[in-house]
């Protein structure tokens, strides 16, 4: 299982395609990263079965609905952000208004259509779409969604803005909430070791190496 990564040029978000069958699970589609995206799919010789966001942050959702309006798929998001969606810019507060304006649309990304916010458990992953498993992990928004899946080599976990290599997501932006982050820190931490994390922004890593080295993931098995 090949998972295509496209990094996209508003704060470096990565986009990853996940195969699903002969199709593709397109994961943050970020700001301007509609092109690339089209380039990998055509390149994989595949087209998208849904776009799907780990949280409703613009900078991870920005070409959701182009992509998924172009391929008449619907944009999937845990249902506690689905507000963020229909105003990406507003519900980030004043970050919102400077993203709108890096990438020269102050009104921001458009609405998608096919919207459809699901729900998942924190505790136990609900199966979503293709091989992608959604855990809810909230801190950095209140939807926050990690998708697990089982690779040819292993787990993997798409966290987006929760865990990174090193380090994890901050809690200081609207909806954000450290005492949510450190209950979702304890229950990644008790995760196969063996989980390649692929992370919405910077390099990719496995838990067992975040267990050993970052500090904010550590505390979570004290």
């Amino acid at each position: 299982m090949l998972i295509r990564t496209v990094v996209a040029p508003l704060l470096g978000t990565n986009c990853y395609l996940v195969p699903d069958g002969d199709r593709c699970v397109v994961v943050d589609p970020g700001g301007g990263a509609a092109d690339a995206i089209r380039a990998a799919l055509a390149e994989a010789g595949t087209t998208p079965s849904a776009v799907v966001v780990t949280h409703g942050h613009a900078d991870h959702t920005w070409a959701a609905a182009e992509l998924s309006d172009e391929h008449g798929v619907p944009v999937l998001v845990h249902e506690a952000d689905a507000y963020r969606l229909q105003d990406p810019v507003g519900s980030l507060g004043p970050l919102g208004r400077q993203l709108a304006l890096m990438v020269g649309e102050p009104d921001g990304p458009p609405v998608p259509t096919r919207l459809e916010p699901f729900r998942a458990d924190a505790d136990e992953p609900t199966s979503l779409v293709g091989p992608l498993r959604a855990l809810h992990a909230p801190g950095h928004t209140e939807g926050s969604t990690v998708y697990l899946l089982d690779g040819p080599d292993g787990p993997v976990a798409l966290t987006g803005d929760v865990l990174f290599a090193g380090t994890i997501g901050r809690c200081d932006l609207p909806g954000g909430d450290e005492a949510a982050m450190a209950a979702t820190l304890r229950r990644l931490a008790r995760l196969d070791p063996a989980t390649r994390v692929l992370p919405g922004h910077g390099p990719a890593s496995t838990l067992a190496h975040e267990l050993t080295t970052n500090p904010f993931l550590r505390a979570g098995t004290r």
